[in-house]
């Protein structure tokens, strides 16, 4: 029978694995305040509800371009897309509803391009629509916003707006409890995305 025997630290051992843990924990700090502050040059907001049929539009589209991201260098054509979605420069995000918090993201980017499922737009088809802040909106913060709305308070709290679009799809169906689209809404997907892409590798204004 044999008795193993307990592996017993110097205490200078001990301080020196703190320091480590220590200086460790500070670089991961650091690199996320340095990720929270990197300047976007886009940032896309695919907003809608996945329970309402067409409504789904929009993230999905945000959902189908981070995964086309993900499998680089195939994006698409556009070579600067392609290159600034790797290196972070540009910012993929799916969202149920357009709320607050998204103001400090808009601060950092130079252009946004929301992406939503549209009433006003016949079934299938694709709009794009160049948007500017609402400043009529600034009377009340509510719990969920519009484009405009959000892009007003930018401006209020940082003295600046990102350039901002909105990349539209007409649905036809929006049943609550429908978690698939409509075969017209499907159409939307690929000119969408192609869309989006476009105004990603566009010039700056």
């Amino acid at each position: 029978m044999s008795i193993g025997r307990a592996t017993v630290e110097s205490p200078q051992a001990q301080q020196e694995q703190e320091e480590q843990q220590e200086q460790e924990e500070q670089q991961d700090g650091q690199q996320e305040q340095q990720t929270a502050a990197r300047p976007l040059r886009a940032l896309v907001i695919g907003y809608g509800s996945p329970i309402r049929g067409d409504d789904a539009l929009g993230p999905l589209v945000a959902d189908r371009l981070q995964e086309r991201f993900n499998r680089l260098p195939q994006l698409s054509s556009q070579p600067r897309a392609q290159t600034e979605a790797a290196t972070g420069a540009v910012e993929v995000q799916a969202r149920h509803i357009l709320t607050a918090e998204l103001v400090d993201d808009l601060a950092r980017a130079e252009r946004v391009i929301f992406v939503d499922a549209a009433i006003d737009t016949p079934p299938g088809q694709v709009r794009c629509r160049r948007l500017s802040p609402d400043r009529s909106a600034l009377s009340s913060m509510a719990h969920f916003h519009d484009p405009g709305e959000l892009l007003a308070w930018c401006e209020a709290l940082y003295q600046r707006a990102p350039e901002a679009w909105l990349v539209s799809g007409g649905g036809a169906e929006w049943g609550y409890a429908c978690y698939a689209l409509s075969e017209i809404a499907q159409q939307a997907l690929e000119p969408m995305i192609a869309e989006v892409i476009s105004l990603i590798d566009a010039p700056k204004d």
